[in-house]
């Protein structure tokens, strides 16, 4: 009985195995000119590994991290299918994500080597172009089946999009930061009507964003921040009904806010700081944007006052509007409605009165900046409130601010900015002369009953 046990053990292992085999064999194999174009473009990016060694069998098998294929004709019973090259990442992240390492030298000499992989879905560099120029237009032919294009923090690769970029219609994510690509944003870009996620931050892109952007209607993210772009923002952008992050910072756009925008209901980041928006204030239809958490408008001589739109926009937790030339109070509302508030900064601008005592009412408030204004009176915070923001508290350049002289010493041990303030006036009780009637008539004692009322008020005051 233990003999036959074992026997079918091991009649079932080594069935096991027989059917690994046959399923490992039935497996297609990665065909040769993608084969070796990937160990090209491994050598190019990293000579010092000796990659053709360490990964000699077919890729689709044993590849590197980064390496990946994907079947362009399904198995049958008859057939094994195909495969090909789907994704190509390179440039060491984490330890989580050990894509293949550049060197210093990476480099791409052959321009039309990517357009070995037909069925190319993903390509990623990231801190692999460091040194060496490396031209954009090396992938401008790649297959129009590309559906994510990713550069991340590649000083050395230079050039622009040009046109034949539009032609990649599967585009779902392009990805450009880091680098030194410049020039304009093509005209055919709204072609690209598959994009989700358009972020071309920290380049040296110039011109206008295209009025046909607004057909990109799947359009989730869209950073074009610290650039050389100009002009208006386009008046369709509000057709953008699936934009959940719009950043524009840091680059020279001018004139007003389209009034197109109120339609971005989904909108959950706004930044529009560092830009040229000037003498137009902050618009009334930004309350309209009910899913706002940052709105970001720092930088831009905007005038007017601080509008009261806080209540329709209870889930915003970051308010950037310093160097905007706003004048007037600081409305109380912000301190009612916007209890998720954790960063206000109003600083350097003209804002006036006192600071309101509903700020106190911001339990998540870690950072209040309202330095350089001119506001008066006395700061209203608690102990425990400025103990919390801590230095990241800072109320210096208004001269007329004060502090109650009972608190400016525990006050300064959290923050050293308080302790410049000065100390707050005791208000004095006035002293009256009560006038001299004489008693015989009844006149006086009238207005003598009324001094010792007045006496005995203030007293008791």
């Amino acid at each position: 009985m233990a003999i036959s046990s074992s026997l079918y053990t091991l009649t079932i292992i080594i069935s096991f195995f027989i059917a690994q085999l046959v399923i490992t064999n039935s497996q297609p194999i990665l065909n040769s000119v993608e084969q070796e174009s990937v160990y090209r473009v491994l050598d190019s990016l990293n000579s010092d590994i000796p990659w053709r060694s360490l990964f000699p069998d077919d890729l689709c098998s044993s590849a590197p991290h980064g390496v990946v294929c994907g079947y362009t004709t399904l198995p049958t019973q008859s057939d094994p299918g195909s495969v090909s090259i789907q994704e190509l990442s390179f440039g060491y992240v984490s330890d989580h994500n050990p894509n293949p390492p550049c060197n210093p030298n990476s480099t791409l000499p052959d321009p039309f080597l990517f357009s070995s992989f037909p069925n190319l879905k993903k390509l990623f560099f990231y801190n692999c172009f460091t040194h060496r120029p490396v031209s954009l237009n090396s992938f401008s032919q790649l297959g129009s089946g590309l559906e994510e294009l990713v550069f991340i923090e590649n000083p050395s690769l230079f050039g622009s999009l040009s046109q034949s970029f539009t032609n990649m219609t599967s585009l779902r994510r392009l990805v450009i930061t880091g680098s030194k690509v410049s020039g304009e944003i093509p005209s055919g870009f709204g072609l690209l009507t598959n994009l989700e996620e358009v972020t071309l931050s920290r380049n040296k892109f110039v011109g206008g964003l295209p009025e046909n952007v607004s057909r990109i209607k799947k359009l989730k993210i869209l950073d074009v921040s610290d650039n050389g772009f100009e002009g208006n923002i386009p008046v369709g952008i509000g057709e953008l009904e699936s934009l959940i992050k719009m950043d524009l910072s840091m680059n020279h756009f001018s004139g007003e806010f389209p009034v197109s925008m109120k339609g971005l209901k989904g909108l959950e980041l706004l930044d529009l700081s560092y830009n040229r928006f000037a003498n137009c204030g902050i618009p009334l239809f930004f309350s309209e944007m009910s899913k706002l958490k940052v709105l970001e408008l720092s930088g831009n001589e905007l005038g007017g006052v601080i509008p009261d739109i806080w209540g329709k926009l209870r889930g915003i937790n970051g308010i950037g509007l310093s160097r905007v030339g706003v004048v007037g109070n600081i409305p109380y509302s912000i301190g009612v409605f916007l209890e998720n508030l954790s960063y206000l900064a109003l600083d350097n601008n003209m804002l006036i009165g006192s600071v309101p005592l509903e700020f106190e009412r911001l339990e998540m408030l870690n950072e209040l900046n309202l330095k350089n204004n001119n506001l008066s009176g006395r700061l209203p915070f608690s102990a425990k409130f400025v103990s919390r923001v801590g230095r990241k508290l800072e109320v210096q350049g208004n001269p007329e601010l004060c502090l109650d002289k009972r608190v400016i010493g525990s006050f300064s041990k959290s923050n050293r900015n308080l302790g410049h303030l000065k100390v707050c006036k005791r208000v004095e009780i006035p002293k009256f002369a009560l006038p001299h009637v004489s008693s015989s008539t009844s006149i006086g004692h009238q207005v003598q009953s009324l001094s010792v009322l007045v006496v005995i008020w203030l007293f008791f005051m």
